[in-house]
């Protein structure tokens, strides 16, 4: 079993990504702000669905890679930590989108907005990144089943980003409306959400594995 401490680290990383603007957090704001919040939530039950590939994907993948190779873990700590230092610039820098950036939508029906979510979170290559770069650097054989560690980090997850996509589909026209009137506020949520991963990045690549 996961230590707790390592599963509040493991979740700092993982409040992260999903607060971290991109393809899921600019799909669910625009649905929810061009179409309403039951559009919103539809589309979120979708993404939530296309979480599950990369979770099944992930955890079978990695367990056979653990077992197979055993410097894995070295290569894949290393591209966890660079992957997060990426997410600190992509946050920072300049050209970066707010975290309630939008985009226009037609309205559509309860199915495509389904299959719209579904197919935005499977298709979306930073968090299959986020799975196979993070994931072994919580995982440790001692600790049981490494196929049970995964399933138990990306239901962590799974929950993380469901509870914060959720909040925001009910509240994203107020708070939208509140960012962009205070863009100091904007950049502020910035570089908080950039220290924070640039501190993950060095605590996970300088951290001995046990």
């Amino acid at each position: 079993m996961i230590p707790f401490n390592d599963l509040i680290i493991f979740a700092l990383a993982a409040l992260g990504l999903v607060l971290t603007p991109g393809p899921n957090m600019m799909y669910l704001v625009s649905r929810s702000l061009c179409q309403g919040r039951t559009a919103g939530i539809i589309s979120l039950l979708g993404i939530i669905t296309g979480f599950f590939v990369h979770i099944l994907a992930a955890s079978f993948g990695i367990t056979a890679l653990l077992l197979a190779i055993p410097f894995a873990y070295d290569v894949l700590k290393y591209c966890g930590a660079a992957y997060l230092l990426w997410m600190a610039w992509n946050s920072v820098k300049p050209s970066s989108q707010g975290l309630f950036a939008t985009q226009n939508l037609p309205d559509d029906s309860p199915v495509k907005l389904f299959q719209m979510g579904f197919l935005t979170s499977a298709l979306n290559p930073k968090i299959a990144v986020f799975y196979l770069s993070l994931f072994p650097q919580f995982i440790k054989p001692e600790y049981g089943s490494i196929l049970g560690q995964s399933l138990t980090l990306g239901i962590t997850q799974l929950s993380i980003s469901s509870s914060v996509n959720f909040c925001i589909v009910l509240s994203a026209s107020g708070v939208a409306s509140w960012f962009q009137g205070r863009p100091v506020w904007t950049r502020v949520q910035k570089y908080l959400m950039g220290t924070m991963l640039a501190g993950l990045a060095l605590r996970l690549a300088l951290g001995e594995r046990k």
